[in-house]
């Protein structure tokens, strides 16, 4: 029996589901087919029983409040986390209901879907500061303690003017004042592929796995970098498509939420984190000893603009 023949034999154990395919679509997650429908199993120990347990309370309260996430199927004995036995380990699992509608093409990332990804994200927030007055988080940890912003631990000692960069932004951004308004649960990783729009323009934010406590505007500055580096094609200025695309998601967060003009402004310094932040990925799950020609021409690249200073955002 194959890993998947495995996994969906266990699913549909643990779950009320007839499940009759599965497929991989990453090594942590499923696509399992029926026929009352598709869900999606995440399996995984990226983190823990109580981590997950309280993510998925997270979504299902954001889920209740109006902002568009993919309901959890509970399992046979009432549980949104389960433990499934595969042939080499014990696992964790969630299975959720497939959103409605696809990822949209490059093409249509325009201003204007770009605006209700901002009324979104401003609904999200909103709904995340009412959550953490009635449910007090006890299990998903602040962004930094995460060993994946450690930018220290995984950046070449010989990269010095990096590393000094790095440190410098990480603590730049520690020590800025946190208060209820601008800091709290947020999503982690909105972008393209983890936004799921359908045939009317309704939006649903999928994967919530790197949901952490952070500062709201990281929830901005991340799908503002994704669109500048992944979105662009072209026709014009990409500075001013940066300007455009930021515009578009501010005042759509606007419509649903406050945001300072103080934290507005930190947005380029955000934006550097998350580059750095990719930065230091590519170091920790790239082969060093096997890079490909295109992961040593993105890593020549990151390299030069950090070094550089040069800015992905211009406001």
């Amino acid at each position: 029996m194959t890993l998947v023949e495995t996994i969906r034999e266990r699913l549909n154990e643990r779950y009320p589901v007839d499940l009759n395919n599965v497929e991989a679509v990453t090594n942590e997650m499923y696509r399992c087919h029926a026929e009352d429908g598709t869900y999606y199993a995440r399996v995984t120990n990226y983190k823990s029983f109580d981590e997950q347990a309280e993510e998925v309370r997270y979504t299902e309260f954001l889920r209740n409040e109006g902002v568009g996430t993919s309901p959890a199927i509970p399992s046979r004995n009432g549980n949104v986390v389960e433990s499934l036995s595969l042939p080499d380990k014990d696992v964790l699992t969630v299975l959720y209901e497939a959103a409605p509608g696809k990822h949209l093409p490059l093409s249509q990332w325009d201003a204007d879907v770009l605006k209700e990804l901002g009324r979104q994200i401003g609904r999200l927030h909103r709904a995340s500061k009412k959550f953490e007055q009635t449910h007090p988080t006890e299990h998903i940890d602040d962004w930094y303690a995460s060993g994946e912003y450690d930018f220290l631990a995984h950046i070449p000692e010989e990269e010095r003017a990096i590393r000094a960069i790095a440190e410098d932004v990480h603590t730049t951004i520690k020590n800025i004042p946190r208060t209820d308004e601008n800091y709290g649960l947020l999503h982690g990783d909105i972008w393209l592929e983890n936004t799921v729009v359908d045939d009317d323009g309704n939006m649903t934010l999928i994967d919530f796995q790197d949901c952490e406590k952070h500062f709201y505007i990281f929830d901005l500055a991340v799908p503002i970098y994704s669109a500048i580096e992944y979105t662009y094609t072209g026709g014009g200025n990409i500075v001013d498509f940066g300007r455009e695309i930021t515009s578009a998601i501010l005042e759509g967060y606007e419509e649903e939420n406050e945001l300072s003009s103080e934290m507005v402004e930190k947005l380029p310094l955000f934006i550097k984190l998350k580059e750095l932040f990719e930065y230091s990925l590519m170091h920790m799950y790239w082969d060093k000893e096997k890079l490909t020609e295109d992961q040593m021409r993105i890593m020549n690249h990151f390299r030069m603009r950090i070094e550089r200073g040069h800015s992905f955002l211009d406001l």
